[in-house]
């Protein structure tokens, strides 16, 4: 009984078989065959190897939207290098909304030395050398967020040598807070005194012939402090041809929230226009001599999110991949082999060359003549 139903479940088994069954007559080996089959399979190892790199890989999804966060604060993060004295500049952040000096306590006024060290040029020659691949190739941007808090530090190294030369520049560095409004960062001669219709600068003890506005930006970003993130003004080195010259920077701020596979902070993105002109009012060029770094802030948010391809999309390409290239090289290999055939068939019905063959009649036939059994003798 029990061998009974084993036939009867295997005989069902059988009709349920919906796969179509070639008979054995018409499976051939041949060395076309064979070539075809191990053209088929390297092509398969070669996508599969490519498919699986591609799902390895992973893309950056921009998605924008209206920022509704007004009531938060701004931080700013600062390092520049002026080449003057630090008793001889102040710095300090106009706030357009309230008509008033934000606090700059979070800043550090450090004397050093304007010159670089071998080891510092080094450095700054690899940011400038990024952001001018930067501003060729956007798509690099990509990869710079993936790789945050995973590549060197931007930051500028300590000098290593022990020079006696006195400090001729004054570094500011560190962190502030405004309002998320339109402002002004600028450093400019003398200190800064708020009073109730602005702020104003103690210039009056500085002469014109100290004055030095050659900078550099190590570091200025706006938002949470990502390492490994390079903004567009890191590494920014001006210098100034006149004493009393100003350097303008129109930076427009566009609020960032990154989700990475290894991060997740909001931080900011920003573009820059720079400009620079010499003060001479008798030439009709008014303003104040400084670095100038007027901010606005966007009313979109980007948010910028890492994605990865799902495994399932992985599998429907991979058998996509398997199934097409053996249905292309069945097909491919049918057709070359019909035509090789038919070019073949050709060339031995062309070996044969007719004969004439004399009647009684006195015409000739072009027919080959039969082979008879007198003929053979």
């Amino acid at each position: 009984m029990r061998r009974l139903n084993r036939k009867k479940t295997l005989n069902l088994m059988k009709e349920l078989d919906a796969f179509p069954k070639v008979p054995d007559s018409y499976v051939e080996t041949s060395a076309s065959g064979g070539t075809v089959s191990l053209i088929a399979f390297t092509t398969i190892a070669f996508l599969t190897i490519m498919e699986f790199m591609v799902y390895r890989d992973t893309w950056m999804k921009y998605e924008y939207e209206v920022d509704k966060d007004f009531t938060s604060k701004l931080r700013i993060n600062i390092d520049i290098t002026v080449a003057m004295r630090c008793q001889y500049v102040g710095a300090d952040v106009l706030d357009l909304a309230e008509t008033m000096v934000a606090s700059a306590d979070g800043l550090i006024y450090e004397p050093v030395v304007f010159e670089l060290t071998p080891q510092q040029k080094e450095l700054q020659r690899m940011l400038q050398l990024i952001q001018s691949r930067l501003q060729e190739e956007h798509s690099l941007q990509d990869v710079i967020f993936k790789s945050a808090f995973k590549s060197a530090s931007t930051a500028l190294p300590p000098r290593e040598d022990n020079s006696l030369q006195s400090p001729d520049a004054c570094r500011i560095h560190g962190h502030l807070y405004v309002n998320k409004v339109a402002g002004n960062f600028h450093i400019t001669v003398g200190k800064a005194i708020p009073h109730p219709r602005g702020h104003a600068h103690l210039a009056a003890l500085v002469s014109h012939e100290s004055y030095n506005f050659s900078h550099r930006i190590d570091h200025l970003s706006f938002g949470e402090l990502i390492p490994g993130i390079i903004n567009p003004l890191d590494g920014t080195e001006k210098i100034a041809s006149d004493h009393n010259q100003m350097f303008q920077y129109f930076i427009t701020v566009v609020p960032t929230k990154l989700h990475t596979y290894k991060i997740s902070a909001e931080t900011h993105q920003f573009s820059v226009t720079e400009r620079e002109r010499v003060i001479n009012h008798a030439a009709g060029s008014h303003g104040v001599s400084g670095i100038f770094m007027k901010y606005d802030i966007s009313s979109l948010m980007v948010t910028v999110t890492e994605e990865h391809m799902p495994f399932w999309q992985f599998l429907v390409r991979l058998c996509g991949i398997i199934g097409g290239i053996f249905s292309t090289t069945g097909i491919l290999h049918g057709v070359g082999r019909f035509v090789a055939e038919i070019i073949f068939c050709r060339f031995r019905l062309g070996s044969y060359r007719s004969t004439s063959v004399p009647l009684p009649d006195g015409h000739s036939s072009n027919h080959l003549p039969l082979i008879t059994e007198n003929s053979t003798h």
